[in-house]
C-alpha cells in the first residue's frame, strides 16, 4: 500500500497521523520543517507585562498558542479579564482553551474554511476604532491579517514568538517524491508548500496534494502541481475526508470543500 505522505510537524502532525491511520491508511512522516519558540527579548517581556491593555487577542497556530501560555504562565499568576481571544483554527482555539481555560472565537460555522479571511468576517473583527489588537504568530509569513485589522482602525501589535527552520527532507523521501511513489500528499502551509517543491519533480507534481484552503490550492496551480483537492480545514477530520474523496475509485480532483 503506497503511504500517504505527513508534512506537519509535531504533535499535530502525529493527531494528523494518528487520524489516517485509524481510516486505515498508511503514512509516511516527511519532515521538511521544525518549530522553534524565539529567545524572549526585552520587548517581548513588555508585551506580556502589559497584556492586560490588549482589548483582542488573536494567536494564529496550536504552537502560536502553547508559547504564548507558557509566556503567560510566566508574568500573570491569574489571567487578567476582559480580553477578547481569537484564533484562526479548531486546533488553536482548543489549545487555548486547554492551556489558558479562555473562550475563543474562531471562523463562523457557515465558513467554508478555518482560514484568516474567515475569521475577519466575525462582526467583532469589521471595526476596531482604536483598539488595541495583539495578534501572535510565528516569524514571518503573511502580514494579510495584521493589514486588515489596521484599515479597520485597530492598532496592532504583532509578536512573533517562534521561527520555522525547513530542512532538506531525508533521501528517502526525496528517492519517493521523485518517482511520484505515494497515495497522497498533505500540506496545510503555503510557505511548506514552497519549500517542498524544491524537491518535487514531474512524477509528484502529478500525485495528488490535499491543501487546506483554496489560497493553498492556488498557490499550488502556480507552482505546478495539478492533482489538488481542497479540504474544509486544517484538522485532522477535514484533512482525513479531503484523502477520501480522493481514494474513491474514479474520483475527480476537485477545488471544492
Amino acid at each position: 500500500m503506497q503511504p500517504v505522505l505527513v508534512t506537519r510537524p509535531g504533535e499535530r502532525g502525529e493527531a494528523l497521523a494518528e487520524a489516517l491511520r485509524q481510516s486505515g491508511h498508511a503514512v509516511e512522516m516527511l519532515p521538511i520543517m521544525a518549530l522553534e519558540p524565539l529567545i524572549e527579548t526585552p520587548s517581548q517581556r513588555s508585551i506580556w507585562l502589559d497584556i492586560d491593555q490588549y482589548a483582542k487577542i488573536i494567536v494564529v497556530s496550536p504552537f502560536a498558542a502553547h508559547c504564548l501560555a507558557d509566556a503567560l504562565d510566566r508574568y500573570w499568576p491569574q489571567l487578567p479579564v476582559g480580553i477578547d481571544y481569537y484564533s484562526v483554527g479548531t486546533a488553536t482555539a482548543e489549545a487555548l482553551h486547554a492551556r489558558l481555560g479562555v473562550r475563543v472565537r474562531t471562523p463562523p460555522p457557515d465558513a467554508c474554511e478555518d482560514t484568516s479571511e474567515a475569521l475577519l468576517t466575525l462582526p467583532s473583527l469589521r471595526r476596531l476604532d482604536e483598539q488595541k489588537v495583539l495578534l501572535v504568530a510565528g516569524e514571518g509569513g503573511r502580514l494579510f491579517m495584521t493589514h486588515t485589522l489596521m484599515e479597520r482602525g485597530a492598532r496592532v501589535t504583532r509578536s512573533e514568538i517562534y521561527r520555522r527552520d525547513y530542512v532538506l527532507p531525508p533521501a528517502a523521501s526525496r528517492k519517493r517524491l521523485a518517482a511520484g511513489d505515494y497515495r497522497a500528499l498533505i500540506v496545510t502551509s503555503g510557505e511548506m508548500l514552497q519549500h517542498l517543491a524544491t524537491w518535487c519533480p514531474q512524477g509528484a507534481l502529478h500525485q495528488p496534494l490535499i491543501v487546506s484552503s483554496r489560497r493553498l490550492a492556488t498557490l499550488a496551480e502556480t507552482l505546478g502541481f495539478t492533482a489538488t483537492t481542497v479540504a474544509s480545514g486544517a484538522t485532522p477530520p477535514a484533512l482525513t475526508a479531503a484523502l477520501a474523496r480522493v481514494s474513491r475509485p474514479g474520483a475527480d480532483v476537485d477545488q471544492g470543500s
